[in-house]
């Protein structure tokens, strides 16, 4: 039988934004078609960081104060987590996780420091842009849907980015783009969580996710996904049309 491993990285720190329903939604999905899927979390109070047999890494969302405690642990790791994503594992980052993938993160009177995993870097700005917000990718056919609340401006130079702004800010409000696609990363300002309400995103992630782990993998079977489709398409028409 195919497994995937997911690791969850503080969750007890960064946990503002639904996270642990994105990782059951990862986890259910691959449950529902026989793929067995183990969950285990990295807090601040663990030691022997070790993601060799990992595949899948989620990193959620947090405040400035809990984004900095865990910069500093992460940076530990740096290297270890920069050859994960160069090697092809799946990392999954939201909002606060999403910058510190960066070179910096700086803010009014200080400046975090990144993991430079992405070649991004992100700047506070003067207001928080807060909504819900709808991007249209070109790498599935769903418009991919979810809430935005930062303060932070990214900005991303040549890496492309994870969808077009139908509605709502993005990563800095002027761009028309939100978030980041590299290599096998999802990097976001997108929760609510995201994504059980955008299946067509979770089930790219575990694609990539399977196909690196078992080069013969020949796709994931389909699921009903009427509730999940249904309550994306109330979105996106709510605010699109």
């Amino acid at each position: 039988m195919m497994k995937i491993k997911i690791m969850h990285l503080y969750p007890d720190l960064l946990n503002l934004y639904g996270d642990r329903g994105n990782i059951e939604c990862l986890k259910r999905r691959l449950l529902w078609r026989g793929i067995e899927a183990e969950v285990v979390s990295y807090t601040c109070d663990d030691t022997g960081f070790d993601i060799s047999d990992i595949d899948i890494v989620f990193l959620g969302g947090g405040s400035d104060r809990e984004q900095k405690i865990v910069c500093s642990r992460l940076l530990e790791h740096k290297q270890e987590l920069h050859a994960f994503v160069e090697n092809g594992g799946s990392l999954v980052a939201v909002c606060g996780g999403y910058q510190l993938l960066g070179k910096y993160y700086k803010l009014e009177d200080e400046t975090i420091q990144g993991l430079e995993i992405l070649d991004i870097y992100t700047e506070q700005g003067k207001k928080r842009l807060i909504g819900n917000i709808v991007l249209e990718a070109d790498f599935i056919d769903q418009k991919i849907v979810g809430f935005e609340n930062h303060g932070g401006r990214t900005y991303i130079g040549s890496h492309k980015p994870l969808g077009r702004v139908v509605y709502g800010y993005g990563n800095e409000e002027n761009s028309g783009v939100e978030g980041v696609v590299y290599k096998n990363v999802v990097a976001t300002y997108l929760h609510g969580p995201l994504l059980p309400k955008n299946p067509k995103l979770c089930d790219y992630i575990l694609r990539n996710a399977l196909k690196h782990k078992y080069p013969g993998f020949e796709g994931l079977s389909e699921l009903d996904d009427k509730l999940e489709n249904t309550a994306n398409e109330y979105i996106v028409k709510r605010f699109t049309e």
